[in-house]
Formats: C-alpha cells, sequence, structure tokens
C-alpha cells in the first residue's frame, strides 16, 4: 500500500468526478506555470504501480471519495469502467443526495467500496477522512501494487525504512545511470524534483530535503540563449488560438443574428418581450466582446511568432561527485531530463567532465509527453541539446581547466584516485577546502524561503535539522522569517562562436546538397505513373541512374585508393624526413659534445700549462732564495770562523772536534736524500685512514724544499756554533751539495716528463673518494704523486703506489673508472655527495648535459606521437626549452593521440571489411565462371563427365589437363579443337 497525503485546497464532488475523465484539465492557460495540464496523470501514474486506487479529500462542507479499482471489474467480469463517487457532509456520515435515488446509489457505492477495498468497516472507511487534519486536503491510496518476475514489488519500502528505492533499477538503465541515486532513490528524486521547492514533502514520516541544484555547484554561470527555432509549441498554440477566436465569432454573428430576428418580428412589444430582447442584445454584445478579446489573442500569438525565445542555462561544476554530471531539463520548473550527456560527454574523456547544465523551459517553447519523462517534438529537444553542448564547452573555456591541468585540479579537491568513478578523498584539508567553495544554502520550515549561510568551519561537516528555521541563521540581516529572500547571484557569460574557415563552409555546403539532392530522389521516387510507357521509361531511366551510381561508386573508390596510396606515400616521406632530421639532429647533438670536450681538454691543459709554470716559477724562486741563504751562511761561517780564531788555543781544540762531528752528521743528513735517490732505495710511504684525514705534511720536492737549520750545542755554558774548517774542506761540501742538487732537479724533469702525468684518478680516504691529478712520478714508475682537486696547495700533495687498491683512474671518454692495470671500477667517477670537497665545473656541466639528453629524449617522444590535429608542429616541438617541457599539458596531449589512433585503427577496420566483401564477391564470381566453363566444356563434348558442382581446383586441374593434351596434339599435327 502507498499513501499520498497533502493539506491543499482539496476537491468537491464536482472536482473530483473530473477526475475519471481522460484529458480533462483546468489548467489549460500558457499564462500560467502550472504543472500538470492533460488530465491523465493521477489515473495512469497509479494504474502504473497497483491495481486499485482511492481517494480521500476534503473541501468546504463536504468530503468525497473516489475509488478505482481494477480488481473490482476483473472479479465481477465488468466491461465498463464503473467507479464508486460517494459523498458526505461535512463531520457526519450522512450523504449529500437525500433523494430515494440517491440513497440507493450510496448503499450499492458503499458495499463495493467495504468488499474491495482495504477498508472493511465504516469505522476504517471514515477515520480515513480524519487523517486528513485540516479542513481540506487528499488523501491517495494506492494498494494491490505490482510485481516483478521474480515476486518481489517494483517498489521496496523495507530496505530503507525512510525511503522508497526501486528494487530493481538495472534493468532500465545502464551501469552509468545505475550509479546515480536519483535513478534509485524516490527521496533523492524528489529533492530535486522542482527547480524552485516550494513545499514539504515528507516520506515514510521524515522531511525531505529539497534542494536548489544552482545553488551546490562550484564556479555556476549563467548564458542567455536566443534562438527562433522553437515554433512547434508556439505555433500549434496560435493555430488552436485562431480557431477559437473564428468559432467565437460565429458564436456572436449568430447571437446577432438572433437578436435582429427577433427585434423584427415583434412590433407591439411587451414587458416580457422587451426584456428578453435586451437579455439577447446583451447577449450578443458580450459574445462579440469575447470574440474581439480571443482574436486580439491570436493576433499576439501570430506575431510572436517571429520573436526569438530566450532560455537561461546554467552551468556549474560538482565537486562533491565528478562522476555525477550532465544536463537537468526542467519544464515549468518541473525535472523532465536528468544527466543528459551532451557535448564533449557523449564522447567521454576528461573534457567538460564533472560539469553539470540546468534549464527550464516553458511551455510554450518545449511541450513535454503525457508521462513527464520526455519531450513531444524530438527535433526541436535535439537541438536544444546541442546547444547546451556549446555553451558547456564555452563555459570549460571560461574557467580554464584545460590549462592548469584537468588532473591537477580535481587533484585539489580530493579526487587523488586513478579511478573517474571513485569517491573524492575525506580528509580534512580537501572536506574543508571543498566546503569553502560551496555555500551552505538550507530551506526555512516556516516560511519556505531559502537562505545562503555565511561560510563557518563549524559548519563543516554539520548535520542540520529537518526543522531548520530562519532563527537559526548566523546572518543577522536574514535571521527572520519576513526578511526578503536573497537572490542567487550568478555571473552571466557570453558564447564565443568560432568562425569558420572557407574549407569548413564549403563542407557544410557540400554536405547540405547531398541532403537537398536526397530529398529530391525521394520526391522523383514518389512519382506518379500514369501508363506502362511510364512506367517503362522510368525504369530504364532507374537503371541508367544505378549504373551511373554504380560507376561514381567505382570511381570515387578508384580515388580513394589513390587517395591512400598519396597518403601512404606522404607518410613514408615525412617518416623519412622525420628520420633524416632526427639522424641530423643526432649528428649535431654529438659534435656539439665533441666539441664541448675539445674545449674542456683544452681548458683542463691550459690549465696543466699554467699550473706547471707557476710550479717553475716557485721552484726558481726556492731555489734563489736557497742560493742567497747558502750565501749568507757561508759569510756568516767565515765570520764565525775570524772569530774563533781569536779565541783560546783551549776551547778551540775542545770546540773544534765538537765542530766537525756535528758538521759531518749534517753534512751526511743534507745528502740522504741525493745518496738514497742514487741508491734507489726510496722508502714507500705507509698510508693509513688517519692520514688520509689530516692535513697532508710537506715533502721535500721541486714546489717546496725544507733545510734543516744547524743544530746548537751547549758545551760548558758556551753555546757552540760552526767551527771554521779548512778552504779545503769547504770547498768539498760546496761542490756535494751542488751536485746533489743538480741531480735531485733531473729527476724531478724526468719524473715531469712521464706518460702518467696528467692523468686523472681517483684516491680513497675512509669511506670516501676523491679525485685528483698525477703530478709526478717516481723514477722506477711505481709511485704517482698526486694533487687533489679540493686543494691545489702543493703542500697537500701525497705520494700513492700505482698497483695498491687505494688509488683508481678515471677513464674521460667513456666517464668509467678503471685501477692502473685496467680493470673497471664498479663505483662512479663522480665525488660521493657527502664529500666535503665543493663540486668542480665539470660537474655541473655534466649535469646540463644530462639535462639536455633527457629534454633530447622528451622531445623525440613527443615528435613520434604528435597527433595530426595537435596546435603545434614538430618543428615548435623541437624548439621547446626545458622548462617549456616541463609544463607540457601531456594528459591533454595523449588524449589526442588516443582519440587519433581510434580513428586510424577504425579507418583501418573499415577498409579492411571493405577488402573482405571485394575478396568474396570475387571468389563468387570466379566460383560462376568455373561452373559456366564446366557445363560449356559438358555441353561441347558429351565425353567430358565434369559435375558443375565440385571443387574449383578439381575443374582447374581438368582444364590444365585439357590445355595439355590440346597442346599436344596440336604439336602432332592434329586438331586443337578435339
Amino acid at each position: 500500500m502507498l499513501c499520498f497525503l497533502d493539506d491543499g485546497e482539496g476537491m468537491d464532488p464536482s472536482d473530483t468526478a473530473d477526475i475519471i475523465t481522460f484529458g480533462r484539465s483546468n489548467k489549460r492557460s500558457m499564462d500560467d506555470h502550472l504543472i500538470g495540464m492533460y488530465g491523465n496523470g493521477l489515473k495512469s501514474g497509479s494504474m502504473r504501480i497497483g491495481n486499485d486506487m482511492i481517494i480521500f479529500t476534503k473541501k468546504g462542507d463536504s468530503q468525497t471519495c473516489l475509488f478505482l479499482s481494477r480488481t473490482f471489474h476483473e472479479d465481477e467480469k465488468i466491461d465498463e469502467v464503473i467507479v464508486p463517487l460517494p459523498s458526505f457532509k461535512i463531520g457526519s456520515r450522512d450523504t449529500v443526495d437525500d433523494s430515494e435515488l440517491g440513497q440507493e446509489r450510496f448503499a450499492m457505492e458503499m458495499d463495493v467500496i467495504l468488499r474491495y477495498s482495504p477498508f472493511k468497516t465504516d469505522d476504517d472507511f471514515f477515520a480515513q477522512f480524519d487523517r486528513i487534519e485540516g479542513t481540506s486536503g487528499t488523501l491517495v491510496i494506492v494498494y494491490n501494487m505490482k510485481l516483478l518476475d521474480n515476486g518481489d514489488p517494483e517498489l521496496d519500502i523495507l530496505t530503507d525504512p525512510q525511503d522508497i528505492l526501486l528494487s530493481n533499477p538495472e534493468s532500465d538503465f545502464d551501469s552509468d545511470d545505475g550509479l546515480m541515486i536519483e535513478r534509485r532513490s524516490f527521496r533523492a528524486y524528489v529533492a530535486i524534483l522542482y527547480m524552485d521547492p516550494r513545499m514539504k514533502v515528507y516520506i515514510q514520516g521524515k522531511k525531505v530535503r529539497t534542494r536548489k541544484l544552482a545553488s551546490i555547484l562550484y564556479k555556476p554561470k549563467l548564458y542567455k540563449y536566443t534562438s527562433n527555432r522553437f515554433k512547434s509549441r508556439a505555433e500549434s498554440d496560435a493555430k488552436k488560438t485562431l480557431d477559437d477566436a473564428k468559432a467565437a465569432e460565429l458564436r456572436a454573428k449568430e447571437a446577432q443574428s438572433k437578436a435582429k430576428d427577433l427585434e423584427s418580428r415583434t412590433k407591439n412589444l411587451s414587458k416580457a418581450q422587451l426584456a428578453e430582447l435586451r437579455k439577447a442584445q446583451q447577449h450578443a454584445a458580450e459574445m462579440k466582446r469575447e470574440a474581439q478579446i480571443k482574436r486580439d489573442s491570436a493576433n499576439r500569438k501570430q506575431k510572436a511568432l517571429k520573436d526569438p525565445k530566450t532560455l537561461n542555462l546554467i552551468f556549474g561544476i560538482n565537486i562533491e561527485q565528478r562522476s555525477h554530471d550532465g544536463v537537468f531539463v526542467y519544464n515549468c520548473s518541473r525535472l523532465i531530463k536528468m544527466y543528459e550527456k551532451v557535448g564533449p560527454q557523449v564522447d567521454g574523456g576528461v573534457f567538460c567532465s564533472g560539469v553539470v547544465g540546468i534549464v527550464n523551459v516553458p511551455y510554450y517553447v518545449l511541450e513535454p509527453t503525457h508521462n513527464k519523462q520526455d519531450f513531444a517534438d524530438a527535433k526541436e529537444y535535439r537541438h536544444l541539446m546541442k546547444a547546451m553542448g556549446e555553451h558547456m564547452v564555452q563555459y570549460w573555456k571560461d574557467l580554464n581547466i584545460a590549462q592548469q591541468g584537468v588532473l591537477k585540479f580535481w587533484e585539489s579537491f580530493g579526487y587523488i584516485s586513478q579511478r573517474w568513478k571513485d569517491e573524492p578523498s575525506m580528509d580534512p584539508k580537501f572536506v574543508r577546502k571543498r566546503a569553502m567553495q560551496i555555500n551552505v544554502t538550507l530551506q526555512c520550515d516556516a516560511c519556505l524561503k531559502w537562505r545562503t549561510l555565511p561560510f563557518s568551519s563549524m559548519n563543516v561537516g554539520k548535520q542540520f535539522s529537518d526543522e531548520w528555521q530562519c532563527l537559526d541563521n548566523s546572518d543577522t540581516q536574514h535571521n527572520r522569517c519576513t526578511a526578503a529572500e536573497q537572490k542567487l547571484n550568478i555571473p552571466e557569460g557570453a558564447l564565443k562562436k568560432e568562425v569558420k574557415s572557407q574549407e569548413e563552409k564549403q563542407k557544410d555546403l557540400e554536405a547540405d546538397i547531398k541532403k537537398k539532392m536526397k530529398m529530391l530522389e525521394q520526391m522523383h521516387k514518389n512519382r506518379v505513373v500514369n501508363s506502362s510507357r511510364e512506367l517503362q521509361e522510368m525504369d530504364r531511366k532507374k537503371e541508367a541512374e544505378e549504373k551511373r551510381k554504380q560507376q561514381e561508386e567505382e570511381e570515387e573508390a578508384e580515388k580513394r585508393e589513390e587517395e591512400r596510396r598519396q597518403r601512404e606515400e606522404k607518410r613514408k616521406e615525412i617518416e623519412e624526413k622525420r628520420k633524416q632530421k632526427e639522424a641530423e639532429e643526432k649528428k649535431r647533438l654529438k659534435e656539439q659534445e665533441s666539441k664541448q670536450k675539445q674545449k674542456e681538454k683544452e681548458a683542463e691543459e691550459k690549465r696543466k700549462r699554467k699550473e706547471n709554470e707557476e710550479k717553475e716559477r716557485q721552484r726558481r724562486k726556492e731555489l734563489e732564495e736557497k742560493a742567497k741563504k747558502k750565501e749568507a751562511d757561508a759569510k756568516q761561517k767565515e765570520a764565525a770562523k775570524k772569530s774563533q780564531k781569536r779565541r783560546a788555543p783551549a776551547v778551540v781544540e775542545q770546540s773544534e772536534e765538537a765542530e766537525e762531528e756535528e758538521e759531518e752528521a749534517e753534512s751526511e743528513e743534507e745528502q740522504s736524500p741525493a745518496k738514497k735517490r742514487r741508491g734507489g732505495k726510496i722508502a714507500k710511504p705507509v698510508e693509513t685512514e688517519q692520514e688520509d684525514e689530516e692535513a697532508p705534511t710537506p715533502k721535500r720536492g721541486r714546489q717546496s724544499r725544507v733545510v734543516t737549520p744547524p743544530k746548537k750545542a751547549e758545551v760548558n755554558g758556551v753555546v757552540k756554533g760552526r767551527q771554521n774548517k779548512t778552504p779545503k774542506k769547504e770547498e768539498e761540501e760546496e761542490e756535494a751539495e751542488e751536485v746533489d742538487e743538480e741531480m735531485e732537479e733531473d729527476q724531478v724533469d724526468e719524473e715531469e716528463k712521464h706518460a702518467d702525468v696528467g692523468k686523472r684518478v681517483e684516491v680513497q680516504s675512509g669511506r670516501k673518494w676523491l679525485q685528483g691529478s698525477v703530478v709526478s712520478v717516481d723514477t722506477k714508475g711505481q709511485r704517482w704523486k698526486v694533487k687533489f682537486d679540493y686543494n691545489t696547495k702543493d703542500k697537500f700533495d701525497k705520494w700513492y703506489s700505482n698497483t695498491a687498491p687505494s688509488i683508481r683512474l678515471i677513464n674521460e671518454d667513456d666517464k668509467k673508472i678503471t685501477s692502473p692495470g685496467g680493470a673497471q671500477s664498479p663505483t662512479t667517477s663522480a665525488a660521493p655527495q657527502d664529500a666535503e670537497a665543493p663540486s668542480s665545473s665539470t660537474g655541473s656541466g655534466q649535469h646540463a648535459q644530462l639535462i639536455d639528453e633527457i629534454a633530447n629524449g622528451y622531445r623525440t617522444c613527443l615528435r613520434y606521437f604528435l597527433p595530426p590535429q595537435w596546435v603545434m608542429d614538430k618543428d615548435s616541438i623541437s624548439g621547446m626549452t626545458p622548462q617549456e617541457l616541463a609544463t607540457f599539458p601531456l594528459d591533454d596531449f595523449f588524449d589526442h593521440y588516443e582519440k587519433g589512433l581510434r580513428k586510424l585503427v577504425n579507418n583501418f577496420q573499415t577498409e579492411a571489411s571493405l577488402r573482405k566483401q571485394e575478396c568474396e564477391a570475387s571468389q563468387a564470381k570466379l566460383k560462376s565462371v568455373r561452373k559456366m566453363i564446366a557445363k560449356l566444356l559438358t555441353f561441347s563434348n558429351e565425353e567430358f563427365n565434369i559435375d558443375p558442382e565440385c571443387d574449383g581446383e578439381q575443374v582447374d586441374e581438368f582444364l590444365l589437363t585439357c590445355l595439355q593434351a590440346s597442346s599436344a596434339k596440336a604439336a602432332a599435327g592434329g586438331d586443337p579443337a578435339t
């Protein structure tokens, strides 16, 4: 049982009687914006979901019941429609008609109602009138609900105790529409049933919270759409008004003629006749005024036919559920169509995804069907949908969503899943952001006015009461029911139509011509034939036309084949050019890389030359300083000798022996490095992690030399210096020192001329690898002196054995690291990121080169996958900078590529199907030719026993045998015909 109760005006007995009359309605005025004007909805709707219906209604001083039962007619086997309609005086159980006939009819009607209705007693019956609490209202009860094939009712009232659901919505809707809650839930459907709800509706005892769609959309925008294409409804209404005006004029003329006739027939009129004459004249005048009013109305509507109709199109984005998009079409504020895909939404993809459109179409523009689920004029409705699609595209462009990225736009509102139909994230930050974009709009339970609440963080995710009133509004200007309702401020946009090119205009013109030609051909086909000769002539022309069409189709096919071949050749040519261009690009890049390497190598060589020159200048400077120091020491020695000669002989003798021993020790210490080198007994330094981490100590070499100062001894409290020696001994010491220095310099020159000098190496220091260059090699080539990149001072240079595992070479050509023996090292040549040494210019150059290589690969990928209709060509993509590549709209790019690929695949499939049809036709022709040859051979020579229905290969083999035999006879001089 399904009950509908309202507190409206109700119906009196005469109004209730009009319900059972199909097509009867008092809402036919075109100036009214009322729903329901056909007089069929209650009867057809109730009989669609149930077999029986009973109505209780109150108005004024009467209360009426109407009983429409299919069960009653089937059980009683009644063919005609009988509808009991008892009426009672308000507040009592007495019938309105007190006559004997009325009492008898009342008794029969109540007997039928009590037998076939759910109310079996008078108390239960009259209790339904008491459910209408006010002085007026209506209660509609539909029972004996229809069932599905499995025995379940169509309407499910048990799953949700506060709602009515469709038991099997998938049977009527596809998977996409099945996701829409409005397709399954009666509560959700009623919430959006009216564009501007002004009533309270309760389902299962709970109030329905109605919604104004325009107030729950993100960034709504209004577009004015004006068109003169909507004429069908206006033309039919104008025609009907004109017919009514003509009928009124006829009635007015008839009334005037009656009044004149009555006036002419009576000369001496009595008072009664005069009263009748005046009444007839007044009636004629009223009829004339009514006819004039209808004529004026018909003229206005005829003129209005030429006026264009203007509709308000509202678009916005559904950020609460992006998969629920499409167009909602209302008629006089009553929902007719919902979630209709238009424009780019029909093709799928992300273009215009999540956009919702709203339009309210009045009766004089489009007329709905009787069931309020579609429109009567399908052509004009399609035109409206096309216009909605064009305006939707304009709205998408106005928001600039494609420029900022569609996926980024939806990710900003919490749509982080890859599945398009998934719900948005309920993370508090996303919930708050969505709530900030859309204001909460509620309807007052008392005055039914709509109020927009100011944003407050307390309202995020809050569930408001169904009895919310203006007093609960935090906005002080609208917290009273007497305050005016806030108007929804929607910004207005304009459609910017694209100007068609000359080619597009030419294509449209050709399509229009073809359409007109088809219409003309259809008209010729419907021509009336007057004689058999004319029929034969028409057949002949038809055959000629068919041949001409066939020839044109063949020529068109050849033309298409030629165009396809040309396209293929052009594509191959373009592909070859692209490959050639890519090869040239690779060659140019390789040349640039080689030039860059050459420049780096020259810069490195120049740097090394400068370092060597600097070292040479430093060495010469040190030699000069040592020479000056030696000369000063010699002078000091000479002065000391002279002063010693003047001292006492005893002291001289004691100190002379000590001085000689000291000088001998000093000379041995100074000459020890040279002697060790001459003897080839240079000790290898022991390298440890502690030495690598500490600052290197200065080494004796070409760049820096440390001269150990002479030691002083204290003998008997007197500081002893160098004693005077004989000139012969001094000359021998000086010659030894000069020889050592010359040998040391020769050794350094030989070390610097070694082939390993200048090589790039890496030295292990703890867990780190430090880069440097070989600046010197010992005479045997077993040790390298390394200068580190992070500190180029000579005092930090170190010697290492070239066979040690803690040192390895860096191959600059292919950036591989090898050990000195040639084995490749598993680690890279780059210093670790956590190294304390600063990065060199070579590292930054390698980084830039890596970015260029990645960018070149990205450009090559984009050129390879470039769609035919993309906004950029290959040259533009080749000239894009890395920054432009970083902001490249890759999603739109591959959407275009996918569409183009699908189109290409469809073309190939179409072409393949055509080839298959041609092949099958050729095979059929070949089979037919083989049959005719077999029949011809059998007819020409009865000895040939060939079955025409045999396999084609057998016929071919037989023909080949006959041909060989005929050739052999011809060669022998026989008759080839036999």
